[in-house]
């Protein structure tokens, strides 16, 4: 519904109002067959071959792009709140840490979305393409609130 970002160097910064609760919100990352149906941007799809939702639990997956090419990705979910943070370590290039927190606001939740890489020159040079990147990531989550609602 409502999106806002903000720059600080090295950190990709994005809040968004959903009109879904808490648990549902969390729920879309707790359950991986959902997460795969809206993690990355628009027009990617996910091959999760691992993905244990726990603190310290490994995260290995590969986003297809649109243009037919691969990318790997490994993470770790360092840290789980039930219904109110989730903070994942990405431990393979691009090195960085995201941190997703959800609070009860307005007809919803209020999620943000803090991205803090470790190279602060790859941020510089990629954070237009980055902070669009992650707007789409999270209007897919939204449409699959909304869907998961009807």
């Amino acid at each position: 519904m409502t999106t806002t970002s903000e720059s600080q160097e090295g950190v990709i910064y994005a809040e968004r109002e959903l009109l879904a609760s808490p648990r549902e919100v969390f729920g879309a990352f707790e359950h991986p067959a959902v997460l795969a149906q809206w993690w990355g941007p628009a027009g990617f799809t996910n091959t999760f071959e691992l993905c244990e939702f726990k603190p310290g639990g490994s995260w290995v997956y590969v986003m297809h792009g649109p243009n037919g090419q691969d990318y790997p990705n490994e993470c770790v979910f360092r840290e789980i709140e039930l219904d109110k943070s989730i903070i994942i370590d990405h431990v393979v290039l691009p090195y960085y840490t995201l941190t997703i927190t959800l609070s009860e606001g307005g007809e919803g939740t209020n999620l943000t979305w803090r991205q803090e890489f470790e190279n602060t020159a790859f941020v510089a040079s990629m954070r237009d393409f980055l902070t669009n990147a992650n707007n789409e990531n999270l209007d897919r989550l939204e449409a699959v609130l909304t869907e998961s609602a009807a």
